[in-house]
């Protein structure tokens, strides 16, 4: 039994327009969710859900703003060359990232932010990242990276590549995609993540069970006034929330 990641969802009160922005920023299609409050980007292509190999974007709407805290998960976007890097920065912003400052000095990526101030950073050339696609990293803000890798180590289906003690990764087993990165940094969580992962129970496993097995991990039960759903609402041993979704 584990579980896989198949959407990071991103809380935003336009929902149209930030998931058009993701969806151009990765190069990817945006697809109107059937109940019209939310916009999936997924690889150009015939719509799969779930995608074997990436970890799509999925931009829910919300009514509340964001806050000006730093987000305490983002994404970082992998790129090729310094070149590839410069012209992904400049098409970014034509299409409506703002730069962000949270606190990086002077360092070889660039932190921006999407239109609604949802922080994520463009990468330099890193050989890690060579063959993740778009994006390179789901990155979560953390006080202890060994705990949470001990956490979703167990929590996922994906191999864990790295853990000390200012760093935990891990990526699909199979060697694809995004990776799933730890860091420790300052501060502590204050408010509602505005962005998080969306997991998925493979065919034939039981979500109850594997929700009951989360729980057992440490995962605790989090009410976001969602009413009666089909998906379930936890939070990590450090409170970031994620969703366990049903098989359709």
């Amino acid at each position: 039994m584990a579980l896989r990641p198949v959407m990071v969802n991103i809380k935003a009160v336009e929902h149209s327009a930030v998931g058009r922005f993701w969806a151009e920023a990765l190069g990817w299609t945006a697809h109107s969710g059937g109940s019209g409050v939310t916009t999936y980007a997924a690889p150009a292509g015939d719509l799969v859900w779930p995608h074997p190999v990436a970890v799509c974007v999925d931009v829910v709407t919300v009514p509340e703003p964001k806050t000006t805290e730093k987000n305490r998960v983002h994404l970082d976007l992998a790129t090729t060359s310094a070149a590839h890097q410069a012209d992904l920065v400049a098409r970014l912003v034509d299409i409506g990232a703002t730069p962000a400052d949270v606190g990086q000095g002077e360092v070889p990526w660039t932190v921006l932010a999407d239109p609604e101030g949802n922080e994520f950073c463009v990468l330099e050339p890193r050989e890690r990242y060579r063959d993740t696609g778009p994006i390179a990293a789901v990155v979560v803000d953390c006080a202890d990276p060994r705990a949470m890798a001990r956490f979703w180590g167990e929590a996922l289906d994906w191999t864990l590549h790295e853990v000390t003690g200012d760093q935990a990764t891990l990526r699909s087993a199979k060697g694809v995609g995004p990776y799933l990165e730890f860091l420790r940094t300052p501060g502590v969580k204050t408010v509602p993540d505005r962005v998080h992962l969306d997991l998925l129970p493979y065919p034939g496993d039981d979500k109850a069970a594997e929700v009951a097995r989360l729980r057992a991990l440490g995962a605790t039960d989090l009410d976001l006034g969602q009413g009666d759903v089909p998906w379930t609402c936890l939070a990590d041993p450090e409170g970031h929330e994620f969703c366990v979704l049903a098989l359709s």
